[in-house]
């Protein structure tokens, strides 16, 4: 049962109305910082990367498909691993609706897990994703990236991971890393989100945080892990509820 008080209207409308200087203040902070994203200092890359794709190998110079910026979503897939991670599959099946607008606004946008393409290509199938997925399995970006760890690294807890070095036991992070690419050539990394900065790309989130139960993520993880399935793998049930006004 709800616990919201019912109001009349005048006072439904007023209540609102104040909220409502709050989410405009969230907006102009959100603006503010967006602003200050863009102005963060940018690195250098000077290490070239191999990519295995669909129309053979890659540079990372060529990922960016004559655009001048290019995101890059690191998706949890390891080498011979049978798990399908949810989140990653969460977040990308949000990927398709968005790239058909950032192709056109000078982005080019990526997937890249560490799995061979042998792996990974007939779970793009499976799920009916558009988006360009490719393998980093033969160079070391993602653990440039800080998104993959190697065993050492883990053994001796030197992993970082979200600007953080702290003691990990997953061999494998989820990311975005954005790209610049310059007339010259010259490749910069201009910024890395991680954890919760996925957040920002799943846009059922976003209908959910307008709702009455909001994520209700109330499960034993108090987080997606609760609720999120693949998409395929959800069981559509019709539930019996009580008509509380008989």
């Amino acid at each position: 049962m709800h616990r919201n008080a019912v109001v009349s209207r005048d006072h439904w409308f007023e209540a609102h109305r104040k909220h409502l200087e709050r989410e405009k203040e969230l907006t102009r902070f959100r603006d503010l910082v967006a602003a200050e994203r863009r102005q963060l200092p940018w690195f250098k890359l000077r290490k070239d990367y191999v990519f295995e794709s669909e129309a053979g190998p890659k540079r990372l110079g060529e990922l960016f498909a004559g655009k001048s910026q290019l995101i890059v979503y690191h998706f949890m897939m390891a080498p011979g691993c049978d798990h399908r991670c949810q989140g990653c599959s969460f977040l990308a099946d949000h990927i398709d609706g968005a790239n058909q607008h950032l192709k056109h606004h000078d982005v080019s946008l990526v997937v890249v897990a560490r799995a061979p393409l042998a792996e990974i290509l007939p779970y793009k199938q499976r799920m009916g994703w558009k988006f360009d997925w490719v393998s980093s399995y033969a160079s070391d970006f993602n653990f440039d990236l800080q998104v993959s760890f190697t065993d050492k690294q883990i053994a001796a807890g030197e992993t970082t991971y979200n600007f953080e070095k702290r003691p990990l036991r997953s061999k494998d992070l989820p990311g975005t890393s954005i790209f610049y690419r310059n007339e010259c050539g010259d490749i910069f990394l201009t910024l890395m989100s991680r954890a919760r900065g996925g957040d920002a790309l799943i846009g059922a989130y976003h209908y959910l945080d307008m709702t009455p139960k909001g994520r209700d993520e109330a499960g034993p993880y108090h987080s997606l892990m609760d609720w999120v399935r693949l998409h395929d793998e959800y069981q559509d049930k019709t539930e019996d509820r009580p008509d509380c006004c008989a």
